[in-house]
């Protein structure tokens, strides 16, 4: 299994379990979907009835973004003009970052990532943020939408600001 971390604050953000999927050379995007998480029902062996307790619990379970919960990811909100603040810094940190390590790769990161920014301004009321467990506001951000068809949800990350750990 492959891990994506981010490359500044080492957050775990992604897995290959979910079906990632690499878009404009630049992002990867995974499905993920809505899951029941709490509630569980467990039997003690005492009968409430009998006891003179209540027989119904209360359903403590939530509906959750099953990436977010497993990553542990933490929602944040933008206005247009502070996302583009955010991204501008964050894109020029990863660059510095690939001129150290893959300067090759610079002309890919630059023409997906502009492509990809458009698109998310094109419809950013449509857009969750969310930032990894630490919360570290240099780090990235993760990007939450829902596919056309308007039910399944999907995450992205910038593939050059993640490293893949095999575990």
């Amino acid at each position: 299994m492959i891990i994506y971390k981010d490359i500044f604050s080492g957050d775990e953000l992604l897995s290959d379990a979910y079906d990632v999927s690499e878009v404009e050379g630049a992002v990867y995007e995974a499905d993920c979907s809505m899951v029941k998480v709490g509630g569980e029902n467990i039997d003690i062996g005492a009968n409430p009835s009998s006891e003179g307790g209540e027989e119904g619990v209360e359903d403590s379970a939530e509906v959750v973004n099953n990436v977010v919960h497993s990553f542990r990811l933490q929602q944040t909100g933008f206005d247009k003009k502070s996302f583009v603040s955010y991204i501008k810094g964050y894109m020029k940190a990863v660059k510095a970052k690939l001129q150290e390590t893959n300067p090759d790769a610079i002309p890919v990161f630059e023409k997906g990532a502009q492509a990809y920014v458009k698109k998310i301004l094109g419809s950013f009321n449509d857009w969750e943020f969310f930032t990894g467990e630490s919360m570290d506001p240099d780090a990235m951000v993760v990007m939450l939408n829902y596919r056309e068809d308007g039910v399944t949800p999907f995450v992205a990350i910038w593939k050059h600001g993640v490293s893949e750990e095999k575990i």
